[in-house]
Protein backbone atom coordinates (compact mmCIF):
# COMPACT_ATOMS: atom_id res chain seq x y z
CA UNK A 1 0.00 0.00 0.00
CA UNK A 2 2.81 2.45 1.08
CA UNK A 3 4.18 2.42 -2.91
CA UNK A 4 0.16 3.34 -3.99
CA UNK A 5 0.30 6.12 -1.65
CA UNK A 6 4.10 7.20 -2.61
CA UNK A 7 2.83 7.56 -6.24
CA UNK A 8 -0.33 9.37 -6.06
CA UNK A 9 1.85 11.85 -3.88
CA UNK A 10 4.59 12.07 -6.12
CA UNK A 11 1.88 12.58 -8.99
CA UNK A 12 -0.16 15.12 -7.08
CA UNK A 13 2.61 17.39 -6.51
CA UNK A 14 3.90 17.06 -9.94
CA UNK A 15 0.20 18.35 -10.97
CA UNK A 16 0.52 21.00 -8.50
CA UNK A 17 3.97 22.17 -10.05
CA UNK A 18 2.09 22.68 -13.49
CA UNK A 19 -0.48 24.31 -11.97
CA UNK A 20 1.64 26.35 -10.11
CA UNK A 21 3.85 27.67 -13.55
CA UNK A 22 0.92 28.16 -15.67
CA UNK A 23 -1.49 29.83 -12.97
CA UNK A 24 -2.35 33.81 -13.60
CA UNK A 25 -0.15 33.61 -16.23
CA UNK A 26 -1.53 33.69 -20.70
CA UNK A 27 -2.18 30.01 -21.32
CA UNK A 28 -4.32 28.43 -23.67
CA UNK A 29 -7.82 27.85 -23.09
CA UNK A 30 -10.33 25.80 -25.27
CA UNK A 31 -14.14 25.04 -24.80
CA UNK A 32 -15.62 21.84 -24.64
CA UNK A 33 -19.57 20.75 -25.55
CA UNK A 34 -20.96 24.34 -23.73
CA UNK A 35 -19.02 27.31 -23.01
CA UNK A 36 -18.47 27.20 -19.52
CA UNK A 37 -16.96 24.03 -19.28
CA UNK A 38 -13.54 24.62 -19.90
CA UNK A 39 -10.70 22.79 -20.47
CA UNK A 40 -6.68 24.34 -20.42
CA UNK A 41 -3.45 23.31 -21.79
CA UNK A 42 -2.83 22.58 -17.84
CA UNK A 43 -5.52 19.91 -17.76
CA UNK A 44 -3.91 18.51 -20.32
CA UNK A 45 -0.58 18.24 -19.43
CA UNK A 46 -0.82 17.63 -15.49
CA UNK A 47 -3.01 14.58 -16.61
CA UNK A 48 -0.11 13.22 -19.20
CA UNK A 49 2.15 13.53 -16.27
CA UNK A 50 0.01 11.70 -13.37
CA UNK A 51 -0.69 9.04 -16.08
CA UNK A 52 2.95 8.45 -16.57
CA UNK A 53 4.35 8.72 -12.97
CA UNK A 54 1.49 5.74 -12.43
CA UNK A 55 2.18 4.16 -15.24
CA UNK A 56 5.92 3.64 -14.84
CA UNK A 57 5.00 2.02 -11.09
CA UNK A 58 2.22 0.29 -12.35
CA UNK A 59 1.41 -0.23 -16.19
CA UNK A 60 -1.17 -3.25 -15.81
CA UNK A 61 -3.45 -0.90 -13.69
CA UNK A 62 -6.71 0.62 -15.27
CA UNK A 63 -6.73 4.17 -15.56
CA UNK A 64 -9.93 6.64 -15.45
CA UNK A 65 -9.19 10.43 -16.53
CA UNK A 66 -11.06 13.28 -17.02
CA UNK A 67 -9.15 14.52 -20.29
CA UNK A 68 -8.68 11.32 -22.64
CA UNK A 69 -9.58 7.78 -22.44
CA UNK A 70 -7.34 4.93 -21.85
CA UNK A 71 -7.14 1.29 -22.58
CA UNK A 72 -8.94 -1.23 -20.71
CA UNK A 73 -7.10 -3.75 -18.74
CA UNK A 74 -7.65 -7.04 -16.73
CA UNK A 75 -6.43 -5.39 -13.82
CA UNK A 76 -8.43 -5.01 -10.56
CA UNK A 77 -6.91 -1.81 -9.95
CA UNK A 78 -8.33 1.33 -11.43
CA UNK A 79 -6.68 5.46 -10.93
CA UNK A 80 -9.34 7.69 -10.89
CA UNK A 81 -8.05 11.13 -11.74
CA UNK A 82 -9.41 14.74 -12.16
CA UNK A 83 -5.53 16.38 -13.30
CA UNK A 84 -7.39 20.20 -12.55
CA UNK A 85 -10.55 20.10 -10.45
CA UNK A 86 -11.67 23.97 -10.66
CA UNK A 87 -10.66 24.62 -14.22
CA UNK A 88 -12.92 27.35 -14.13
CA UNK A 89 -11.58 28.95 -11.23
CA UNK A 90 -8.16 28.36 -12.59
CA UNK A 91 -8.61 30.07 -15.65
CA UNK A 92 -9.60 32.90 -14.16
CA UNK A 93 -7.26 33.58 -11.44
CA UNK A 94 -9.26 32.02 -8.58
CA UNK A 95 -6.89 30.36 -5.92
CA UNK A 96 -9.65 27.67 -5.31
CA UNK A 97 -8.22 24.71 -7.64
CA UNK A 98 -6.51 21.45 -6.96
CA UNK A 99 -5.59 17.78 -8.42
CA UNK A 100 -7.22 14.50 -7.41
CA UNK A 101 -6.27 11.17 -7.42
CA UNK A 102 -8.15 8.09 -6.00
CA UNK A 103 -7.13 4.53 -6.54
CA UNK A 104 -9.88 1.54 -6.49
CA UNK A 105 -9.31 -2.22 -5.82
CA UNK A 106 -12.67 -4.19 -7.17
CA UNK A 107 -14.32 -0.67 -7.26
CA UNK A 108 -13.88 0.33 -3.47
CA UNK A 109 -11.98 3.16 -3.03
CA UNK A 110 -8.63 2.44 -1.43
CA UNK A 111 -6.67 5.64 -1.47
CA UNK A 112 -7.59 9.39 -1.84
CA UNK A 113 -4.95 12.43 -2.61
CA UNK A 114 -6.24 15.85 -3.43
CA UNK A 115 -3.47 18.82 -3.76
CA UNK A 116 -3.94 22.20 -4.00
CA UNK A 117 -0.58 23.85 -4.63
CA UNK A 118 -1.82 27.62 -3.93
CA UNK A 119 -2.27 26.56 -0.09
CA UNK A 120 0.02 23.70 -0.03
CA UNK A 121 -2.59 22.00 1.58
CA UNK A 122 -2.00 17.72 0.44
CA UNK A 123 -5.02 16.01 1.73
CA UNK A 124 -4.09 11.90 1.83
CA UNK A 125 -6.53 9.30 3.24
CA UNK A 126 -5.93 4.97 3.21
CA UNK A 127 -8.77 2.38 3.82
CA UNK A 128 -9.28 2.22 7.68
CA UNK A 129 -6.28 4.09 8.07
CA UNK A 130 -7.58 7.68 9.01
CA UNK A 131 -7.44 10.33 6.43
CA UNK A 132 -4.55 13.37 6.90
CA UNK A 133 -3.95 17.06 5.99
CA UNK A 134 -0.32 17.75 5.29
CA UNK A 135 0.43 15.07 7.50
CA UNK A 136 -2.25 15.71 10.51
CA UNK A 137 -4.82 13.63 11.14
CA UNK A 138 -8.16 15.21 10.54
CA UNK A 139 -11.78 14.76 11.56
CA UNK A 140 -15.15 15.85 10.28
CA UNK A 141 -17.49 19.03 12.15
CA UNK A 142 -18.25 18.24 15.84
CA UNK A 143 -22.43 19.82 14.55
CA UNK A 144 -24.81 17.88 15.25
CA UNK A 145 -28.05 20.40 13.90
CA UNK A 146 -28.45 22.14 10.90
CA UNK A 147 -28.55 25.32 13.04
CA UNK A 148 -24.88 24.64 13.64
CA UNK A 149 -23.70 23.95 9.77
CA UNK A 150 -21.86 25.40 7.16
CA UNK A 151 -22.73 23.74 3.90
CA UNK A 152 -21.08 23.72 -0.01
CA UNK A 153 -22.64 22.79 -2.62
CA UNK A 154 -22.36 23.22 -6.48
CA UNK A 155 -23.64 23.57 -9.58
CA UNK A 156 -22.13 21.52 -12.29
CA UNK A 157 -22.71 22.41 -15.66
CA UNK A 158 -25.84 22.21 -15.93
CA UNK A 159 -28.24 25.07 -16.55
CA UNK A 160 -31.27 23.36 -16.52
CA UNK A 161 -33.68 21.65 -14.23
CA UNK A 162 -30.34 21.13 -11.83
CA UNK A 163 -29.44 24.18 -11.53
CA UNK A 164 -32.88 25.36 -10.31
CA UNK A 165 -33.59 22.42 -7.98
CA UNK A 166 -30.29 23.17 -6.30
CA UNK A 167 -31.13 26.74 -6.12
CA UNK A 168 -34.49 25.64 -4.19
CA UNK A 169 -32.56 23.54 -1.83
CA UNK A 170 -30.42 26.34 -0.93
CA UNK A 171 -33.60 28.35 0.27
CA UNK A 172 -34.73 25.83 2.32
CA UNK A 173 -31.45 25.25 4.30
CA UNK A 174 -31.87 28.77 4.57
CA UNK A 175 -35.31 28.43 5.78
CA UNK A 176 -33.48 25.79 8.34
CA UNK A 177 -31.11 28.21 9.76
CA UNK A 178 -28.02 27.11 8.74
CA UNK A 179 -24.96 28.76 8.99
CA UNK A 180 -24.61 29.51 5.24
CA UNK A 181 -23.99 28.20 1.86
CA UNK A 182 -21.05 28.33 -0.03
CA UNK A 183 -20.09 27.10 -3.55
CA UNK A 184 -16.48 27.24 -4.44
CA UNK A 185 -16.25 25.91 -7.81
CA UNK A 186 -14.03 22.60 -6.89
CA UNK A 187 -16.05 19.37 -5.82
CA UNK A 188 -13.02 17.34 -5.35
CA UNK A 189 -11.75 20.56 -2.45
CA UNK A 190 -15.45 20.83 -1.38
CA UNK A 191 -15.32 17.23 -0.06
CA UNK A 192 -11.73 17.44 1.38
CA UNK A 193 -13.25 20.64 3.42
CA UNK A 194 -16.01 18.50 5.01
CA UNK A 195 -13.47 16.20 5.54
CA UNK A 196 -11.28 18.29 7.87
CA UNK A 197 -14.34 20.43 9.55
CA UNK A 198 -14.44 23.48 7.48
CA UNK A 199 -18.17 22.33 6.18
CA UNK A 200 -20.57 20.23 7.93
CA UNK A 201 -21.81 19.06 4.51
CA UNK A 202 -22.05 19.22 1.23
CA UNK A 203 -23.91 17.97 -2.05
CA UNK A 204 -24.01 18.37 -5.99
CA UNK A 205 -26.96 16.56 -8.06
CA UNK A 206 -24.35 15.76 -10.70
CA UNK A 207 -20.62 14.42 -9.80
CA UNK A 208 -18.23 12.55 -12.49
CA UNK A 209 -16.20 9.58 -10.64
CA UNK A 210 -12.80 12.02 -10.98
CA UNK A 211 -15.09 14.61 -9.01
CA UNK A 212 -15.10 12.53 -5.69
CA UNK A 213 -13.83 9.54 -5.74
CA UNK A 214 -10.52 11.00 -3.33
CA UNK A 215 -12.91 13.11 -1.51
CA UNK A 216 -15.35 10.30 -0.54
CA UNK A 217 -12.73 8.51 0.82
CA UNK A 218 -11.34 11.20 2.77
CA UNK A 219 -14.51 11.94 4.32
CA UNK A 220 -15.13 8.56 5.32
CA UNK A 221 -11.75 8.22 6.83
CA UNK A 222 -12.21 11.46 8.92
CA UNK A 223 -15.31 9.91 10.56
CA UNK A 224 -17.75 11.62 7.99
CA UNK A 225 -20.49 9.85 5.79
CA UNK A 226 -20.78 9.75 1.53
CA UNK A 227 -23.81 8.61 0.01
CA UNK A 228 -26.03 8.79 -2.78
CA UNK A 229 -29.86 9.84 -3.55
CA UNK A 230 -31.81 8.87 -0.73
CA UNK A 231 -28.90 7.46 1.44
CA UNK A 232 -28.06 4.77 -1.47
CA UNK A 233 -24.13 3.75 -1.63
CA UNK A 234 -22.35 5.56 -4.51
CA UNK A 235 -21.69 4.04 -8.01
CA UNK A 236 -17.94 5.20 -8.74
CA UNK A 237 -17.86 4.22 -12.13
CA UNK A 238 -20.40 7.18 -13.35
CA UNK A 239 -21.97 10.27 -13.07
CA UNK A 240 -24.04 10.28 -9.22
CA UNK A 241 -26.14 12.80 -7.10
CA UNK A 242 -23.55 13.23 -3.88
CA UNK A 243 -24.47 14.14 -0.78
CA UNK A 244 -21.64 14.37 2.11
CA UNK A 245 -21.58 15.05 6.12
CA UNK A 246 -20.11 14.81 9.01
CA UNK A 247 -22.77 11.78 9.39
CA UNK A 248 -24.65 13.69 12.48
CA UNK A 249 -26.68 15.82 10.01
CA UNK A 250 -26.87 14.00 7.20
CA UNK A 251 -30.51 12.36 7.83
CA UNK A 252 -31.22 16.02 7.75
CA UNK A 253 -30.10 16.59 4.55
CA UNK A 254 -31.27 14.21 2.65
CA UNK A 255 -34.80 14.88 3.96
CA UNK A 256 -34.63 18.13 2.23
CA UNK A 257 -32.66 17.05 -0.91
CA UNK A 258 -34.11 14.25 -1.31
CA UNK A 259 -37.70 13.85 0.37
CA UNK A 260 -39.92 10.37 0.10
Amino acid sequence: MKKYKDTAIKAAREAGKIHKKYFRTDFKVKRKSKSYDLVTVVDIEAEKTVVSIIRNNFPEHNILGEESKYKKTDSKYKWIIDPLDGTNNFSNGIPIFCVSIALARDNEIILGVVYSVVHDELFCAEKNKGAYLNGKRIKVSSADKLTESLLITGFYYNRGEEMTETLGKVKQFFLKDVVGVRRFGSAALDLCYVGCGRATGFWEFELSPWDFAAGKLIIEESGGKVTGEKGRPLDINKKTFVVASNGKIHKDMLNILCPK
